[in-house]
């Protein structure tokens, strides 16, 4: 991990399921950057903190439920969304995102806008027939110096002893109202790529370009006692039968950019062709990922100005 800087710095919280995509997503926010030299990416991985580790197999409060916190869980680096400002000296700004989330715009449109006071910057997700609307931590710009209160470490523990809610902690309520600002949907565009996108979210697991094929390795969250509901009685019947696998992206251009990034990562042995190998033979990408590479169309030609991108990113940042 590195230490204080004084740069912006662009954290990207990941496990080893979503090292692959934490790996695109560097590349892809230094790449579509017209000043990559003006920020740093540094990868937060769970390896790195072993204090998540410590609390395997122990429930946590999630709204009215208890949970089981397991670090194979898919998404067991959302915490880390929460590191930043102890990373960066509680000084300077930091903007979190998760492994999923992949710049089609240059970030330091968002890095350098005026944050009107608030410590957080952010978008609200919209309401559901079934769920309220919320807002979305899995970006977020942030004034590390307003942010003092956060301490992952004793933040995470509380979870377990019932002093803190992982639902409200992710949804931002634990937060002063008037603290938080909201930025414009297109720099955390839930599965939407328009021509106004300025980061790709494919926030929906099943559907993740890099995984399809594979078996479903996410669990499906549930009380832990009561009534069985009627969604996981069928993904456990399909489970069974061998069908619940990762399916298809519907929009196939989402899938091309991802592939099309990745490509341009392995070219430029941010990773490697054998790391990659691994990675598939673990499960943690799909199992034709170089037939894809190979039938993917190119993505545009880099502009000059970020042709340097493909070295930028120390590759010590991946390690």
């Amino acid at each position: 991990m590195s230490g204080v800087s004084d740069m912006p710095t662009v954290f990207i919280q990941t496990n080893a399921k979503q090292y692959v995509g934490a790996v695109v997503a560097a590349h892809a926010l230094r790449r579509n950057s017209r000043r990559p030299e003006r920020f740093a990416v540094e990868v937060l991985h769970t390896d790195d903190f072993p204090f998540l580790l410590a609390y395997e197999g122990k429930t946590y409060t999630f709204g009215d439920r208890r949970r089981v916190w397991r670090n194979d869980d898919l998404q067991s680096f959302t915490p880390l969304r929460f590191a930043p400002p102890e990373k960066m000296g509680y000084r300077g700004r930091a903007l979190v995102i998760d492994p999923d989330v992949f710049a089609v715009g240059d970030v330091n449109e968002l890095l350098e806008r005026d944050m009107g006071g608030k410590a957080i910057l952010c978008r609200r997700r919209p309401a559901k027939p079934h769920r309220p609307g919320y807002l979305a931590s899995s970006v977020m710009l942030l004034d590390c110096a307003e942010l003092r209160h956060w301490h992952v470490e004793e933040n995470f523990a509380e979870l377990f002893d019932g002093r803190r809610d992982y639902k409200q902690w992710m949804q931002l309520e634990c937060e002063s109202p008037d603290s938080v600002g909201l930025f414009e949907p297109e720099w955390n565009d839930f599965d939407n790529l328009t021509p106004s996108t300025k980061m790709l979210h494919t926030t929906k697991r099943r559907t993740q370009p890099w995984k399809t094929g594979l078996p479903v390795d996410f669990r499906i969250n549930a009380p832990m006692f009561g009534v069985v509901p009627q969604s996981l009685i069928r993904t456990l019947r399909r489970a069974v039968a061998g069908e619940e696998t990762y399916q298809l992206h519907p929009d196939r251009r989402q899938e091309e950019l991802f592939f099309g990034l990745l490509r341009e990562c392995v070219a430029a042995e941010l990773i490697t062709e054998e790391r990659l190998r691994r990675e598939i033979a673990a499960r943690h990408v799909r199992p034709d990922a170089f037939e894809v590479l190979d039938r993917v169309p190119s993505l545009p030609p880099l502009p000059a100005h970020a042709e340097s991108a493909r070295h930028a990113t120390s590759r010590s940042v991946f390690s």
